[in-house]
């Protein structure tokens, strides 16, 4: 059995500290994979009032649970959209169909769990940049960026 380092055995990262992606929609990647020696990745992610999100997809290799921290997300189960408010929790297992949004008036703050702890943290800073620098992909660029974070669009 091997042990962890004590210098690494603890991380914190403070509710002040702010969002690597400052959005919106802004994210915190308050425990990447990195982090835990790839056990979980653990990202808090804030949207805006009416903002849509992913639309239906799966991902191959890893889980996604969310926890609603405060408004209300809309999550899609594989069949129907549902909204879930602060306090509630929902899993999505391997190759689960899901995608989520904000439909309500207010913002939303949910927490994303992924396990294993994937490095999902490139996914959204490559999203991100591509939307902040206006570059525009190709059908074929999207379709190999997808697979290249494990993300397949339905």
């Amino acid at each position: 059995m091997s042990f962890l380092d004590p210098a690494d055995a603890v991380t914190v990262h403070r509710a002040a500290d702010p969002p690597d992606i400052a959005g919106p929609p802004s994210l915190r990647f308050v425990a990447p994979g990195s982090v835990t020696a790839g056990r979980y990745g653990l990202f808090e992610y804030r949207m805006a009032p009416s903002s849509p999100g992913p639309g239906p997809h799966m991902h191959r290799t890893f889980s996604e649970s969310f926890y609603v921290l405060s408004g209300e997300l809309s999550i899609y189960d594989g069949e129907r959209w549902g909204r879930f408010g602060a306090g509630d929790f929902a899993h999505v297992a391997d190759n689960g169909v899901h995608g989520f949004r904000n439909d309500a008036d207010a913002e939303t703050a949910f927490l994303i769990l992924f396990a294993p702890g994937i490095a999902r943290e490139r996914f959204f800073l490559e999203l991100a940049e591509i939307r902040e620098t206006g570059r525009e992909l190709s059908e074929q660029e999207w379709v190999e960026f997808y697979a290249r974070h494990d993300q397949v669009n339905l």
